[in-house]
């Protein structure tokens, strides 16, 4: 139980050799999860995008494909992160693909800058959400999307146990906090057995 809990313990802030085998394992198994939501949003060519709490930078690969021209953005807490992240991007990196070590509370990115933002099991270790759902809308276009995806688990949950600083949100609370951050057109996804994707516009 202890090792189990020091390699989950990794998914908040990935650190050191356990660290990188937690990215590896995020690359791999967040896929499915990310496939099927980002199917849920209509991407276009040449867009702008980022991807908040980055990690092992698949999901930057994934928008790339989606969207010829586009340039992505990603940004994670954790410096092992942003180092995997530039490696598995390295033939674009600074052409269309960027990486950039910071927080969702403070994102260094100009007023409506992003067409699309991306969360991917990455809000329940966001500090201050509410706070941070603001610096989302804030770097969005007028129009622009925001779409968090996750695996719904309950607030008494064994991850939040064993994950340190990790605090669960259902659906609907998420949906509720994108519509008092300011977000229109909320809506809930579901896929069986347990993923969501929620996603919210910026207001034109």
């Amino acid at each position: 139980m202890g090792l189990l809990k020091s390699f989950f313990s990794q998914c908040a802030r990935p650190e050191g050799f356990l660290g990188r085998m937690m990215l590896r394992f995020m690359n791999f198994g967040h896929a499915p999860l990310t496939n099927w939501g980002l199917g849920l949003i209509e991407i276009h060519d040449r867009w702008t995008m980022l991807d908040i709490g980055c990690g092992g930078g698949a999901t930057l690969k994934r928008l790339l494909k989606r969207s010829e021209g586009a340039k992505v953005y990603g940004i994670d807490i954790s410096e092992e992160s942003v180092e995997k992240a530039r490696r598995v991007n390295a033939k674009v990196l600074d052409k269309q693909v960027f990486v950039t070590q910071g927080s969702a509370e403070k994102l260094p990115y100009e007023d409506g800058k992003f067409d699309l933002v991306t969360a991917v099991e990455t809000v329940y270790f966001w500090p201050n959400l509410p706070g941070c759902l603001k610096e989302v809308k804030r770097v969005l276009k007028p129009g622009g999307q925001f779409a968090i995806m996750v695996e719904v688990i309950e607030n008494d949950s064994m991850w939040t146990d064993i994950v340190k600083g990790m605090t669960a949100y259902s659906p609907e609370q998420l949906k509720k906090l994108l519509d008092d951050a300011g977000f229109i057109q909320t809506e809930i996804h579901r896929k069986k057995p347990s993923y969501a994707t929620i996603l919210g516009v910026k207001a034109s």
